[in-house]
């Protein structure tokens, strides 16, 4: 959802417009990439036969096309309202959950010192059994900041289970969650309260922006800079446009404190924060997203730490879907949104199994798989990053922000990523269906 830039452009378009004007060029997109690609469809259904040629095609070349059409025409006309206030009063509460975090506990605190926010906020870190001195250290910088702090002892692990904890000492309207290895620009507290302050009122969360802090690490880390700087960023916009971000993470999101004690809390689940976002969704309420409250926070720096936190992520869907079906969500838009993700699977297999391996046999001129045709997609996925460079531009400029310049991440984002992502997202549903057999069992 793009900020408010241009407040003397009046003309708007509806949302349902929108998503009904995106998803007709998408449609033409995909008929003149299937008529393009005919030769090639034919020439694979030689080899393999038609049934799984269209398959294979359609997993690696028709489907994405379709979803980067609707994400481009999308992002064309995405506006957003502007805010009622820029500058809210209403007192807040921000829930830390943290285990063994006094290394960074400290480095938190102080930025939530920084916020420019106007109104009252009070933090509550709940230790979950650290064995080391997160909550002396907290103690001692809220002293010296003169933070208004409280401190809870959860000895139960499990994030979902010190958040409830946490959930029953708030008294505030509304309440965030922050991760503790999370650092808020001065601004993110006043733009998040300010977004749902000024959302209608079945608005009942709005996830903030979560970019990298720690990219010049290494490779990984460079390249995951650009992931939340350009794709999830995309995706909650598309989300956000539509009125259903599927993820209110809990690294940096608000919340109206009676909505989640209505849905009874974080569930107890792998992406607690996944299954309760969709809890929101399935009862009808909206889920916003603000681009200008932006959040830092280190991502992996090993490739096993990454596997471990993606596979994760691919299994909260899962979990998701099984609590909550598509088709049991109330809105439109978030039927399609939801359902979006029950073909990821296999979008992620087709690109595992025949676009790697279809990679590979290109490199010895067979053609088969990976060939001129599947270049057609690139265009429109560029033109995506492009808008979204814009828009993240304007963000960044708005917030007094200077954007990196990391061209090595850009274009191994750019042409590698996929081939990590897909695999780690493959090995999360694996996991998934065998712990729903060792249930079952």
């Amino acid at each position: 959802m793009q900020p408010n830039l241009s407040p003397r452009n009046t003309f708007y378009v509806p949302v349902v417009a929108k998503f009904f004007i995106s998803h007709g060029f998408a449609a033409l997109w995909m008929v003149v990439s299937v008529y393009v690609s005919l030769p090639w469809l034919y020439d694979l259904a030689d080899v393999i036969t038609f049934p799984v040629a269209l398959l294979i095609i359609g997993g690696i070349a028709y489907i994405p096309g379709y979803l980067n059409a609707f994400l481009v025409i999308s992002l064309i006309l995405d506006r957003q309202p502007p805010f009622k206030t820029e500058w809210p009063y209403e007192p807040v509460t921000i829930l830390i959950a943290c285990r063994n975090e006094e290394n960074k506990i400290v480095n938190t605190l102080q930025y939530i010192k920084n916020q420019d926010y106007p109104g009252d906020i009070h933090v509550v870190l709940i230790d979950n059994g650290s064995i080391d001195r997160t909550s002396e250290e907290a103690k001692i910088t809220a002293e010296c900041l003169g933070l208004s702090l409280r401190i809870i002892r959860e000895e139960v692990p499990g994030k979902f289970n010190a958040l409830n904890t946490g959930l029953k000492e708030v008294n505030t309207r509304y309440v965030i969650t922050l991760d503790a290895d999370t650092l808020l620009h001065q601004s993110a507290v006043r733009y998040l309260v300010s977004r749902i302050l000024s959302a209608p009122d079945d608005v009942c969360a709005v996830a903030g922006a979560v970019l990298v802090r720690n990219s010049r690490k290494n490779w990984l880390t460079k390249i995951q800079e650009w992931d939340y700087f350009l794709g999830i960023a995309s995706i909650k916009r598309l989300q956000g446009l539509y009125q259903g971000t599927l993820v209110a993470q809990g690294a940096y999101s608000i919340y109206k404190t009676d909505a989640l004690k209505e849905v009874g809390g974080w569930p107890d689940a792998i992406g607690e924060d996944i299954v309760l976002t969709w809890s929101f969704l399935r009862n009808g309420w909206k889920v916003y997203f603000e681009p200008l409250a932006v959040a830092f926070t280190d991502v992996p720096e090993t490739l096993t730490y990454y596997i471990k936190q993606r596979s994760r992520w691919a299994r909260g869907m899962i979990e998701a879907l099984r609590v909550t079906k598509p088709w049991q969500q109330p809105i439109l838009f978030v039927k399609y949104l939801t359902g979006v993700n029950l073909i990821m699977p296999y979008l992620d297999f087709t690109y595992t199994f025949c676009w790697i391996p279809g990679l590979v046999l290109a490199f010895f001129g067979v053609y088969w798989i990976v060939g001129p045709m599947t270049i057609l997609v690139l265009p429109l996925t560029l033109l995506s990053y492009y808008l979204l460079y814009i828009f993240q531009k304007s963000v960044f400029q708005k917030l007094n922000l200077r954007i990196r310049k990391n061209i090595l991440g850009f274009w191994l984002f750019v042409l590698c990523y996929q081939m990590i992502l897909s695999p780690v997202s493959v090995w999360g549903y694996i996991q998934e269906v065998l712990l729903l057999k060792r249930v079952w069992k």
